[in-house]
């Protein structure tokens, strides 16, 4: 009996030790790592927006299925901005903003950029940049908000169709060691482990790293979440493929998968090849949306296209700024 009770005195000594080690790192976060930009208030809850630089059209960063929120566009997002008005953010529950009660689809993603660049007294006319999911979050913005969308970069986008089209070759990768371990955020493992569950990107600075490890517990609960609506997502994405004479560019990731990427997509390095394959073919078929497009292999980047070809994307943006501008200039389109 003696044994019992100091064994479940210790288990629940290590719980308290971990609650309090979760909740100083929350703390630490918000000291440590303020929010770039500000938090603009979009109705009983704040959504982080960072703009910078001036001049339109308003470039705006959307990022992909990831933790980074808006740093997710650290290593472009200055470059941009100093040719013209450039804006990044943190989607419901990712780093700084707030989470929302609403269940996750493409149209309250849209809902809530707009906004939250509403209220900041961003207007357009905007471009728009998205990132793998964030590509079609940014389409389906378009859908919504059309009138304030003058063109669009897509970096290496999620196509609606691609679930069906690779179906034959992909698994779950999510395992339930990674559920358990987003679980458990209040526990503090989560805490502990990111660092080595997310390790520091090309072209990312040491600090913006940090500051993605610091408030990995509360993104990495909504990532899951946004994960599990995926599909729902694209399905909703999927009705709405015409963004008329828009300027679009489509750049697609065509370097090698990695030993780890195959592992996690549990495929084989020729069942990878023919993956690529249908992706470019997906990315072709994005690039027929818009009857101004541009669609770029990018031979030496991975999906993270941003980080690993920052001039590829910087390229890709200032271009389409630019007809944009000539589109005004001319009073066409």
């Amino acid at each position: 009996m003696r044994i019992v009770l100091w064994s479940t005195a210790i288990v629940v000594l290590v719980v308290l030790v971990g609650v309090v080690y979760e909740q100083v790192g929350r703390y630490r976060a918000a000291r440590d790592f303020p929010a770039p930009g500000k938090m603009v208030d979009i109705g009983g809850r704040k959504i982080q927006l960072d703009c910078r630089g001036s001049g339109s059209p308003t470039v705006v960063f959307e990022a992909g299925l990831s933790v980074d929120g808006s740093l997710s566009w650290s290593a472009v997002q200055s470059k941009v901005a100093a040719h013209t008005r450039a804006c990044s953010y943190s989607r419901a529950g990712l780093m700084w903003s707030d989470a929302s009660d609403a269940p996750y689809s493409a149209r309250q993603v849209a809902q809530d950029l707009h906004e939250a660049l509403t209220r900041a007294g961003e207007h357009g006319p905007f471009v728009l940049v998205g990132q793998s999911l964030g590509g079609l979050y940014a389409t389906s913005f378009t859908k919504y908000f059309g009138a304030e969308v003058a063109g669009l970069v897509l970096v290496d986008p999620s196509h609606p169709d691609q679930v069906a089209r690779v179906a034959a070759f992909m698994t779950e990768t999510r395992s339930l060691r990674s559920r358990i371990a987003v679980w458990l955020a209040w526990s503090g493992l989560l805490r502990a482990a990111a660092p080595s569950l997310l390790p520091q990107a090309p072209n990312q600075t040491a600090r913006d790293s940090q500051a993605v490890h610091a408030f990995a517990p509360k993104s990495m609960v909504t990532q899951l979440a946004e994960s599990d609506a995926t599909d729902a997502s694209l399905a909703e994405a999927g009705a709405f493929r015409d963004l008329g004479s828009r300027p679009l560019v489509v750049l697609t990731a065509m370097a090698p998968y990695t030993e780890a990427e195959l592992r996690g997509m549990k495929i084989t390095p020729e069942q990878g090849k023919q993956v690529q394959a249908i992706w470019e073919k997906l990315h072709e078929d994005m690039a027929t949306w818009s009857s101004r497009s541009t669609h770029r292999l990018l031979p030496n980047a991975g999906h993270d296209i941003q980080f690993d070809d920052p001039a590829a994307v910087i390229d890709a943006v200032l271009s389409v700024v630019e007809t944009v501008r000539a589109d005004r200039d001319n009073g066409s389109h």
